[in-house]
């Protein structure tokens, strides 16, 4: 049996240790903060699955391709739909408590799905249901787990993947493994506005990227288009449109009607940057969520999480729309796997938000995520037996060139600053200030992109450099620098908009179709590096 190095917390991370464990491998768990911090606890939406009388497999795939905008792998997508609802069930068995009514399980309606499928947990708190059932499976099987302890790069011999640096709380520490499944989520934190909370800074992928292994479609972030306009920008949940909430601008007038014959129930880039341009339009006031019309008992039971947040800001959304903005939501792209989560480097695996399975494409149809890193998580615990074989993920890089951005770095000489207490920092260096990133991203590699944009940004992110890795901000800086230069990198080599990346100057005026190979190499990022 294998030893394994799992690290994150959320689904994708404690689904593959629940599972391995169970396997009979040897595992252990490490995650940045608490067990039970990170993004899988925040969603709200729900899980989709075709489970009902009316639905099907084949529509559900259906659904996800279209909202991929074309550049989603039909392979991936049809594990995901076939899989899913298996993967539901064992939710269940785990103890997770679907809402249900006098007919059985509840399902809701959210945008881009053409059957209502998606299922959820207390209202608006299914994240949090399911994390807190696999916590608790996890507590109660033979897996390790080392809380407050973050990755910092891979250990490499021999060209295989064999452990893990992390920053513990005593200190540096080196932990040998058979196989590292990366599951440590996305990296919202690029961005000024974000519905993730503060441990999503893309480490995985960043590291996974400064050992060697290929990335792909980074430029693929997903705005979702209502977040509440008030600190910390906390998620409106799509469901909420699904009940028949509308968008309405500063004058009370509704405009997704005008936008798109879905309305509210677009695909969320269609809906992100019509809120985004409705919100220019009116000097950057935000546009206003209306759920008025149903009813203050249906909102607190139906959402009460979300019920009690807008009254923590001071909002009523019963009786007043409320204000709401795009944030940076989700990462389709990441580190590339094959179906069962290998990467291109022998013992490397990545689940969850963290995986460029091909699934989502340039655009995450609404609820997918959950069941994206619950099935190939399942599937990639029972791939663990054999962490050396990586010719598949090999082929999953060269199956995506065509569709996608591979990025691949080729450099030998890898960041080796130390992570050390002590380390200094060099003179005459600008040191990356992490809220100027973020705004930078925000502006120039946000809803809308730009050649002149994307060239400031990387001309701003080739001056600036990441400080000595001696705690957990310094490292998260440097795997957001990483992050940022790839992105615009990526999205620079993508010149027509598609799906969640839209460029203001794209030639077919927005009349798009996916192009063919944008693979970026490393050289000139490490140049500017």
């Amino acid at each position: 049996m294998a030893r394994v190095l799992v690290v994150g917390g959320g689904i994708a991370g404690l689904w593959t240790a629940v599972r391995a464990a169970g396997a009979g491998h040897e595992v252990e768990v490490v995650t940045k903060t608490e067990l039970v911090d990170g993004s899988t606890r925040h969603a709200q939406g729900g899980i989709a699955a075709a489970l009902f009388p009316g639905d099907s497999v084949d529509r559900h795939l259906a659904d996800t391709l279209a909202a991929g905008a074309g550049l989603c792998d039909p392979a991936a997508v049809r594990v995901l739909c076939e899989e899913g609802p298996a993967r539901v069930r064992d939710l269940i068995r785990f103890g997770v408590a679907f809402d249900r009514g006098e007919s059985g399980l509840e399902r809701g309606l959210e945008a881009a799905h053409s059957r209502a499928r998606i299922l959820h947990a207390g209202g608006d708190s299914t994240g949090a249901a399911i994390e807190a059932a696999l916590v608790a499976t996890v507590r109660n099987r033979a897996v390790g787990v080392q809380e407050h302890t973050m990755l910092l790069d891979l250990v490499i011999e021999a060209g295989r993947v064999v452990g893990a640096r992390l920053l513990a709380p005593s200190g540096p520490v080196e932990m040998p493994a058979d196989a590292v499944v990366l599951a440590t989520g996305g990296s919202g934190c690029l961005y000024r506005h974000t519905t993730n909370p503060d441990v999503a800074t893309g480490d995985g992928v960043a590291a996974a990227w400064r050992a060697g292994a290929a990335v792909a479609d980074l430029e693929f972030i997903q705005f979702h288009p209502t977040a509440l306009a008030a600190p910390g920008t906390p998620l409106i949940s799509e469901a909420v449109r699904g009940e028949g909430a509308v968008l309405v601008d500063e004058r009370g007038e509704r405009f997704m009607l005008e936008v798109d014959a879905r309305a509210e129930l677009a695909p969320r880039d269609i809906v992100a940057r019509a809120v985004w341009r409705r919100m220019a339009e009116q000097g950057g006031r935000p546009v206003r969520l209306d759920a008025t019309a149903l009813g203050a008992d249906f909102l607190s039971e139906r959402f009460p999480t979300l019920d009690a947040a807008c009254r923590a800001a001071g909002y009523d959304w019963s009786s007043a729309p409320v204000p709401i903005t795009p944030a940076a939501h989700y990462a389709m792209g990441g580190v590339v796997t094959d179906l069962d989560g290998r990467t291109t480097l022998p013992g490397l695996f990545a689940v969850g938000e963290a995986a460029r399975t091909g699934v989502h494409g340039a655009n995450r149809l609404a609820s997918n995520s959950l069941l994206e890193a619950a099935v190939f998580a399942d599937r990639a615990a029972r791939a663990l037996g054999d962490p050396v074989r990586s010719s598949s993920g090999a082929a999953a890089v060269d199956a995506h060139r065509d569709v996608g951005s591979v990025l691949e770095h080729r450099s030998t000489d890898l960041d080796t600053r130390p992570a050390l207490p002590g380390a200094t920092r060099p003179p005459n260096v600008s040191f990356v200030d992490r809220g100027e990133l973020q705004t930078l991203m925000w502006e120039h590699a946000g809803l809308e992109r730009s050649a002149e944009g994307l060239a400031a940004a990387s001309d701003r992110l080739a001056g600036w450099r990441a400080p000595a890795v001696v705690d957990r901000r310094n490292a998260e800086d440097r795997n957001l620098l990483d992050l940022a230069r790839l992105t615009v990198a990526a999205a620079i080599a993508r010149r027509s908009s598609v799906g969640a990346h839209y460029r203001i100057d794209d030639p077919h005026d927005a009349v798009t179709r996916p192009l063919g190979p944008s693979a970026v190499t490393t050289p000139a990022l490490e140049e500017a590096a």
